[in-house]
């Protein structure tokens, strides 16, 4: 759309289109911003090494490629559902119930890692031991605070959103700020070898990617934006792009002064004995207080995305369960028909269960398998756009559908195996309330 042409009119009873390029970048940095940064790279770390920093760009590229298919499909087929909705009406039923049932899959475990991150750093700003049922217990606690929240109704507000972001950004230029005289002081030192000597470059490689992959998939909110932004056409793409290459920036940034002020192995040791990274090793630095900082941003960060992914699954279960995709009981509102109530409730329990595990390695590994299928659906679904709805060249679509199921199998193969196991269950539950629905 150029500026001569006239703006998108929106019928009386819809958004008003007051959203410009800066205030769709910061919603899409409000959900990408949270675990990823604060739990993730230590996960990466200890998978790659040093060269985490280079899958973290691979990793945003993937990204790019992804966000740009949804901000197609999104101008194409306005409606909330995402890939669950493209899947129904561009590939077919199956499908399009295998996002849907890969999007629950994917963000539960992406919000219990949230859990259990924001337990994590909460302990150690407090002194207090990280142990199993310290972390799980506080990490629960959340989870059903946050849920009664949810279940009461609750609206979005960008001046939260805006206050989150913006403390977050704070805790980690702090973050590198204090960290750089640490870094520069011991050089290059923690950098090699650059790759793990064990298990092979590429494969270490890829499979930081796939792990950094799920710490950009935020940008999906800014693909909903598209009746409340000025000129959508422009202003999300943009948007996606603009957001991705600073998330990419400030990840990269964080990385690298982590690594080189402490290693790799401290990073990923780290994340392992406190889901707190960042915090255990801003400890170390020399500025006094840097580690309540940080603990303040990643604590105000993953309570955010916890928020919104609760919000996000209960509204993607109430529209699975209203197509009887799932058991129709689950579309039930409250009185004041505010919220899905049992949905919430059911989405709470599940992150429960995954909460119990105790341990972020293992929810968020089984994250990023899910959420790459997920992604690569969207990329299929866009494939199958033809004449005027197309925006970007077909390459774009699939390149990121290769490259979503490239990555998909470079976790661990006892994370990919189950997934898959999933996504059999999930088709033969398809299958079985479809014989039902007919026969009924």
């Amino acid at each position: 759309m150029t500026s001569s042409e006239p703006r998108p009119s929106n019928p009386p009873d819809a958004l008003e289109r007051v959203v410009g390029v800066p205030g769709a970048v910061f919603l899409g940095l409000g959900s990408i911003l949270g675990t990823g940064v604060f739990v993730s790279i230590g996960i990466a770390a200890g998978v790659a090494g040093p060269s985490v920093i280079l899958a973290i760009a691979l990793a945003a590229l993937v990204a790019t490629l992804n966000g740009l298919s949804s901000a197609e499909l999104a101008a194409s087929h306005p409606v909330s559902g995402g890939t669950y909705e493209y899947g129904y009406r561009y590939l077919n039923p199956p499908l399009g119930f295998v996002a849907g049932w890969m999007f629950l899959c994917a963000k539960s475990a992406s919000a219990a890692t949230a859990a259990l991150g924001f337990a994590g750093y909460a302990l150690n700003a407090l002194g207090r031991e990280d142990g199993y049922f310290e972390r799980v217990g506080l990490g629960l606690a959340a989870v059903i605070a946050l849920a009664l929240v949810v279940a009461g109704g609750l609206g979005r507000s960008h001046r939260a959103n805006v206050a989150i972001v913006s403390l977050t950004l704070i805790a980690l230029s702090t973050f590198v700020a204090a960290g750089l005289p640490s870094a520069l002081e011991r050089g290059t030192d923690h950098l090699r070898p650059f790759f793990p000597v064990e298990g092979g470059a590429m494969k270490s490689l890829l499979h930081g990617s796939a792990l950094m992959f799920v710490a950009f998939t935020g940008y999906g909110r800014i693909a909903t934006l598209g009746e409340e932004v000025r000129e959508p056409g422009r202003t999300i793409p943009r948007a996606i792009v603009l957001a991705l290459m600073a998330t990419m920036v400030l990840y990269a940034s964080v990385a690298l002064v982590g690594i080189m002020a402490a290693g790799a192995p401290a990073l990923a040791a780290a994340t392992q004995g406190a889901a707190a990274p960042l915090g255990v090793i801003a400890r170390e630095f020399r500025v006094p207080g840097v580690a309540w900082i940080v603990a303040a941003g990643a604590v105000t960060a993953m309570l955010g995305v916890l928020l919104n992914l609760l919000l996000g699954l209960s509204r993607v279960l109430l529209a699975m369960a209203r197509r009887r995709d799932l058991p129709s009981g689950l579309a039930v509102l409250n009185a004041a028909r505010s919220s899905p109530t049992r949905a919430v409730v059911t989405i709470a329990v599940v992150i429960g269960g995954l909460v119990a595990l105790g341990d972020v390695r293992a929810t968020w590994s089984f994250s990023a398998f899910t959420v790459l299928v997920y992604y690569a659906l969207t990329n299929l679904a866009a494939l199958r756009l033809i004449g005027g709805n197309r925006r970007f060249p077909r390459w774009i679509p699939a390149a990121g559908l290769i490259a979503c199921l490239g990555l998909a199998f470079w976790v661990e193969p006892a994370v990919w195996a189950a997934g898959l196991c999933l996504v059999a269950l999930g088709l033969l539950w398809h299958f079985a309330a479809r014989t039902l629905r007919v026969r009924g």
